[in-house]
């Protein structure tokens, strides 16, 4: 525990949720946000729950809600229950009701260009660009005014400047807001749409989240909605705000902060060096590899992330692609291995890989005749040798090459490299003890005598 924090209470059962709008593919932002929610609520053994924020019609499709459940399966987090905010109108609507007859939320007339002109008036006499809250001293004859000439309005909440706005963030620690630098916020449009803020809050209490865990760019929204909990009288959950990530030359850059799951699968990431580096990044636990998701959650605590930006860095992650890949089981890779492909062929290939999709290339380099290489007509001679060794039973390339070595006096690149280039067409590979015996002794005597003819 870091030093000062408090102990967070702890529920009987920890439930978490990560709720993306499905307008647009997850990102390594949010990616990194659904796997701290799901660690959380697994290393504890809880439940982690998945809710669409779908309330903005015009921009939600089923297609991108597809793709985001679609793009956690993949990632090993799947959630124990799913809910969509488009469902839940009436909820919304009831708890709302109960808001504006407590006196919590009220109507407010300003159209956008009021609102604008109010902004720059007080930013020329450096103020704050808070809203004036105009709307709370209007009579209710004004207000029947305006509702009797057709003008819209739009709804806010309206905090309580009473006392501060206080909480023990899990990972910023103590949280202070003075309500009364605060705007109002606007919870319904005029139109009748929601923004984010309510509706996030209803589904909190209906669901049972007890821990949000979102990034630090909502901690202003989590003062306000705080107020919210308690306006709706429920206790408001444990909150913590990550650090937001960031770019290897600092600011996270545009490529990155779009940077999707389905890019990165098809740049041939393993699902589990993604949150194997998204885990620990920003935490002081050390990057490391894992064979599983799961065994992330051990030891799972979110006292381990600090305020600094954690750094997302694409080099990083290849590196650690590579290192988790050279440690897969056969029984974790074989569906997705060329057919034929067996736990000897794995064992013999996997050192070369960097992408599980090269494993297809170095397996054609076994069951597909390289082509011919040029090579010297010594060097021919050499290879017709090592062709009637084959013949004669040299199956093994240890015995091969010391009986080749005895009879020319070849060594080191001279001795290997020819009969690597007639064996699989390439200058380097995987160690030839482990790949002879996948191509075999008549494929290796045949590849042998058309390089020694050559």
């Amino acid at each position: 525990m870091t030093p000062g924090r408090q102990a967070p209470r702890r529920p009987a059962m920890i439930v978490t949720r990560f709720a993306p709008s499905p307008t647009g593919r997850l990102h390594v932002g949010n990616i990194r946000t659904a796997l701290v929610n799901w660690l959380l609520a697994r290393g504890g053994g809880g439940r982690f729950l998945l809710r669409l924020d779908d309330t903005d019609a015009a921009r939600s499709t089923a297609a991108f809600a597809e793709a985001i459940e679609a793009d956690l399966a993949w990632l090993g987090l799947n959630p124990d229950d799913r809910v969509r905010q488009s469902d839940r109108a009436d909820l919304y609507e009831a708890e709302f009701a109960r808001l504006i007859a407590a006196g919590r939320v009220y109507p407010a007339y300003e159209s956008p260009e009021e609102l604008e002109l109010k902004r720059k008036l007080r930013a020329a006499r450096g103020l704050p660009p808070l809203y004036d809250r105009a709307a709370l001293a209007l009579t209710a004859e004004e207000r029947a005014a305006k509702e009797a000439e057709g003008t819209p309005s739009h709804w806010r909440f309206r905090l309580d400047h009473g006392s501060p706005i206080t909480w023990d963030d899990q990972v910023r620690g103590e949280q202070r807001f003075d309500p009364a630098l605060l705007s109002d916020p606007v919870v319904r449009r005029a139109d009748g749409s929601w923004l984010y803020l309510l509706p996030s809050v209803i589904d909190d209490i209906d669901m049972g989240i007890t821990h949000v865990v979102r990034g630090e760019d909502h901690v202003s929204n989590t003062a306000a909605q705080i107020q919210m909990f308690e306006a709706l009288g429920a206790a408001p959950p444990v909150f913590a705000h990550l650090a937001l990530l960031t770019g290897s030359e600092g600011a996270l850059s545009k490529r990155l902060g779009s940077l999707g799951v389905d890019a990165l699968r098809d740049e041939g990431i393993e699902a589990v060096s993604l949150a194997a580096l998204l885990a620990r990044i920003g935490t002081r636990r050390p990057v490391e590899p894992v064979d599983s998701v799961e065994a992330l959650a051990k030891g799972f605590d979110l006292a381990d992330f600090g305020r600094a930006p954690a750094r997302f860095d694409m080099a990083e992650l290849e590196a650690l692609n590579t290192r988790i890949l050279h440690a897969l089981p056969f029984d974790a890779v074989a569906a997705r291995l060329p057919d034929g492909m067996d736990a000897a062929a794995w064992k013999a290939i996997r050192p070369n890989l960097t992408r599980l999709s090269e494993a297809a290339d170095w397996w054609a380099v076994v069951t597909t005749d390289p082509a011919l290489p040029e090579l010297t007509a010594e060097d021919r001679a050499f290879l017709a040798r090592a062709a009637d060794l084959v013949a004669a039973g040299a199956s093994d390339w240890a015995g091969l090459t010391a009986a080749l070595k005895a009879e020319t006096g070849r060594k080191g690149r001279g001795l290997f490299l020819p009969l690597r280039l007639a064996l699989t067409g390439r200058d380097h590979g995987p160690d030839m003890a482990a790949l002879l015996p996948l191509i075999g002794q008549d494929r290796a005597l045949a590849r042998l005598k058309a390089a020694a003819k050559e």
